[in-house]
């Protein structure tokens, strides 16, 4: 992939992902820029998005809305997904929504930054638009390794 650009309206938080956007870099073969938008909200807002579109009723940490399916493993080309081209001409891959007050709530739990868990659970995020889910044991491991991977790169690993 030739980089990752992260859409972010909290300036606080674009700053902060910009270098897990460098650190997607490499990780997915590509023939073009991709994009994703993140969005922190609320955990009565994860509470709400949650049960409409999981059936789930409660708060959780991060959901992860892609725009393309069949994608793990395979090279993305741009002319493959025209209608899926962003205004900047990038190809988008999806939205991601992350509760700020969860995060907040599982740095304390796992003993680490608040930084640390916002970029995990932004790269978990990226992970599942890119086609990785936890499933089964075979598929959770295989998201894990890549996450450590992509978090290693920016010195966010487990404390």
């Amino acid at each position: 992939m030739n980089d990752l650009k992260i859409y972010c309206e909290d300036e606080t938080y674009a700053e902060r992902f910009s270098a897990l956007a460098v650190a997607f870099g490499g990780e997915v073969q590509s023939d073009c820029t991709l994009s994703c938008e993140v969005v922190i909200i609320s955990g009565e807002e994860i509470r709400r998005l949650n049960k409409d579109t999981r059936g789930v009723d409660a708060v959780t940490d991060v959901l992860s809305f892609p725009s393309l399916n069949g994608i793990l493993n395979i090279k993305l080309e741009k002319a493959a997904f025209p209608a899926d081209i962003d205004e900047e001409g990038n190809l988008f891959i999806g939205s991601i929504a992350i509760c700020e007050s969860r995060a907040k709530e599982q740095a304390e739990e796992y003993g680490h930054s608040l930084n640390r868990e916002m970029n995990y659970l932004l790269a978990h995020g990226v992970c599942h638009l890119l086609g990785y889910d936890h499933m089964t044991d075979a598929d959770k491991k295989l998201m894990r390794e890549k996450e450590e991977k992509v978090l290693a790169k920016i010195n966010a690993v487990r404390g």
